[in-house]
């Protein structure tokens, strides 16, 4: 299936550039996970006490916050550059491409009230449907959330298009991605599948607080950034450039 192929070239992309994945990423991941170790510590213990946080954790956690959006945009314009154009950070930190990093944001938030909006309208007859079957609840539930992975999935190759300052819009997206739907559609049961399965070693966790939990969340979540943006990059290059995938 087409689908798959895209979620192991999406995967492979990453493990065969690890070096390069890591000088992108590794300072601006690192400014991700410290806020959430600081959200870590500053989420009640349900000691006395400790219900409340203090004004100055709470700016703490907003002003980390704030910088790990701008990290996470950074990370994800530097990985799609990386795998379309070539283009290798020199330093550290990868170029600093301030309109291209804002642009992207942009149209983040296009797509994701879009997605959003979809979504509420699909809910509805999904909502009829779950109160006359309660049974049923869960697995409409999933494919739901498939259903949002999937629109982002269509429109989301506006976000790498964007990253090498090509310009196109919603329509051009879907247009683009018209060919690949069924591709698509498996790509989005698949990335539900392993973002459930990666996630149930920390929802059996009996302590969610746990040192252990937060290592393997700040892992699980540096792989699935960097195979997440990859994939999209993949869906772009096959759907707008007409690149080949192993």
């Amino acid at each position: 299936m087409r689908g798959w192929q895209v979620f192991k070239h999406s995967f492979w992309i990453v493990i065969n550039n690890l070096e390069v994945a890591f000088r992108i990423s590794a300072v601006l991941y690192a400014v991700q996970a410290l806020n959430q170790v600081l959200i870590l510590m500053a989420t009640p213990t349900g000691n006395v006490g400790e219900t409340v946080v203090s004004p100055g954790m709470a700016l703490m956690v907003l002003a980390t916050a704030f910088l790990a959006i701008v990290a996470s945009l950074w990370i994800a314009v530097a990985w799609h550059r990386f795998v379309l154009t070539g283009e290798i950070p020199e330093g550290a930190l990868p170029k600093w491409q301030g309109g291209l990093v804002l642009a992207y944001l942009g149209r983040s938030v296009m797509i994701a009230l879009l997605v959003s909006l979809a979504v509420v309208v699909a809910m509805i007859p999904i909502g009829i449907v779950m109160a006359a079957a309660p049974g049923t609840g869960l697995p409409l539930l999933m494919a739901l959330v498939a259903l949002a992975v999937y629109l982002f999935f269509r429109f989301g190759v506006l976000l790498p298009a964007g990253a090498i300052d090509r310009k196109m819009t919603l329509r051009e997206a879907w247009a683009a991605t018209a060919k690949e739907h069924g591709t698509i559609v498996v790509l989005s049961l698949i990335a539900v599948f392993f973002s459930v399965l990666v996630q149930l070693p920390a929802w059996l966790n009996p302590d969610p607080q746990s040192l252990i939990n937060l290592v393997y969340s700040v892992v699980v979540g540096w792989f699935a950034t960097m195979i997440g943006v990859s994939a999209l990059t993949t869906l772009y290059g096959i759907s707008v450039e007409g690149r080949d995938i192993d």
